[in-house]
């Protein structure tokens, strides 16, 4: 049987990859019993064509129409809800964990929290500067995507958790003491919630209302731990390669990860070995002077970039509310 390649995001929190887009994909692949091995890319943490996967001439992006899951199903290489897809409950259930669950889990990964997590999944190897504007750059984003605005940010923020609670009660009744959602064997929303679920309970720290609002359901801790052991820990040691690996998109921006690498060979480099004081010459203090200059240029760079979003998001309200008027 042929063997494909999954790339996705980094492993951690003890996760082979903790990206919401990418585990359920892992989960779908090992449901269906598709040979695969991962591989790991850290030289576009913004591309919204990870996850991928790739065999030979064979590639299917994220991004492409349907997603991976479906892309899989229509390409007759693996589909888990055959007689499934026509059953109004599955129908419901499949755009409650699609909608409602995934917005609550990308809320509280950029605004419910810190902001940590959601920094460790996806910059945590880039140089801070560059880390840090990509990181406001897709909070910019993720408001925008959820319709967060000034006026209505306490709003979405309560509707975000009243229909994750919903969800998960939802669910819960759903699956009782089964193995799986829908007739006790495996679907896309088992790998989908599964995925979700997972990065909230390892991710997400303890503080997390949404991570909370699971634990209610004793129910569903039990499945995910138990799918966990079965489908991650038993396979640990053979399914996650060595990490990292170089793997890139076949299609995208240019690559500048020879610039990251020197970047990381300068800060993390081993510390040398301290010399006598003597006094610096005009030319030494100078070129300290500027290199003062240089990082605060850097820090008001991040400063104006953080200005800017806030005062488009401003616009956009105005805007808004102009058109009320017309």
């Amino acid at each position: 049987m042929e063997e494909y390649t999954l790339v996705v995001r980094k492993p951690c929190f003890g996760l082979p990859t903790a990206c919401p887009s990418c585990l359920p994909v892992f989960f779908y692949l090992k449901f269906a019993n598709v040979p695969f091995h991962l591989a790991y890319n850290l030289t576009y943490p913004d591309s919204d064509k990870i996850p991928y996967i790739e065999s030979g001439e064979y590639v299917t992006y994220n991004n492409e129409k349907g997603g991976i899951i479906e892309r899989l199903k229509e390409d007759h290489i693996a589909d888990l809800d055959t007689e499934l897809h026509s059953v109004p409950e599955w129908i419901s259930t499949k755009a409650m964990i699609s909608s409602w669950l995934a917005d609550a889990i990308k809320y509280e990964l950029w605004l419910g929290t810190d902001g940590s997590s959601a920094e460790t999944i996806y910059y945590s190897d880039l140089p801070w500067p560059i880390g840090k504007i990509l990181f406001l750059k897709q909070l910019h984003k993720v408001k925008q995507e959820l319709g967060i605005t000034k006026d209505n940010s306490e709003k979405i923020e309560e509707q975000t958790y009243k229909r994750a609670s919903l969800a998960f009660g939802a669910l819960s009744s759903r699956l009782e003491e089964q193995n799986f959602l829908f007739e006790n064997r495996p679907s896309s929303l088992d790998a989908l919630f599964l995925g979700q679920a997972l990065i909230t309970l390892q991710a997400l720290p303890e503080t997390s209302v949404l991570r909370s609002k699971l634990l209610e359901h004793e129910n569903l801790v039990r499945y995910v731990d138990r799918l966990k052991t079965e489908f991650v820990d038993a396979g640990s040691s053979s399914s996650v390669p060595n990490y990292p690996s170089s793997a890139a998109p076949r299609r995208g921006p240019s690559n500048w990860s020879e610039i990251l690498s020197y970047s990381r060979l300068v800060t993390k480099g081993s510390k040398p070995k301290s010399k006598p004081k003597r006094e610096k010459t005009k030319e030494e203090k100078s070129f300290k002077r500027r290199s003062k200059y240089f990082l605060v240029a850097q820090l008001v760079s991040v400063v104006l970039f953080v200005t800017l979003m806030a005062r488009a998001d401003d616009a956009e309200i105005e805007l808004d509310d102009d058109e009320g008027y017309e």
